[in-house]
Parts: structure tokens; sequence; C-alpha cells
């Protein structure tokens, strides 16, 4: 799909309510899996930070991934990539994301 067949898609339910509908598993392993990377690199403040001020805007902020392509497929494969955009579309993406890389922080912390 191309990134502007993306964009039409993704523009044709910006507005709408969350659908509710829960991760499933390959969602929440990719989550996990970026909290992990955060993590490790110590960026959970710049990540949160970035995070909770993009809340309002989360889904311009999957499609700004777009530009930012090259750079995630050196840490996520291409099928990964388009998982994490898709997710980024969804309204509560963000909080399951800072959720995970929170309890992630405080295991590092123990």
């Amino acid at each position: 799909m191309s990134p502007l067949e993306r964009l039409r898609r993704g523009w044709s339910h910006a507005f709408a309510l969350d659908s509710g509908e829960p991760l499933s598993e390959e969602e929440r392993a990719l989550i996990e899996r970026l909290a992990r990377l955060v993590v490790r690199r110590r960026m959970t403040a710049p990540a949160l930070m970035a995070l909770e001020s993009s809340r309002p805007l989360s889904f311009m902020g999957s499609q700004v991934l777009a530009f930012a392509g090259p750079m995630l497929k050196l840490a996520f494969s291409p099928a990964e990539y388009d998982r994490l955009q898709g997710l980024l579309e969804r309204r509560r993406s963000i909080d399951w994301i800072i959720e995970a890389i929170t309890d992630g922080e405080n295991r590092r912390r123990g």
C-alpha cells in the first residue's frame, strides 16, 4: 500500500471514536519490543515526553513514520514497521506504548 493510500485510509476515520478493539498478540509483542528498545537505550524520559505531547496527534504521528521509515526499518522488519504504523492510527495506541515503556522502566529499576 502506498503512503498516499495509507493517508487516505487513515483520514477516512481520523475523527472517529475508538472502536475498542483489543490488541492482537502480534501488536502486543511489537509494543513490548519497542518498549524494550527505548528502556535499553535509557531513552524513557524523552520517549514518554514525546508520546505524551503527541497524544492529540497520534494519527498524524503515524503518518510521520513514512518519513522516518528508513531509520526505523533498521530496528524493525518491514512487516513490523507497517504494523507499527497501523497501530499508531488507533486512538489508544499511545496509552498502550506509554504503559509498556513505563512497566519496562520499572522492571529495569527493580
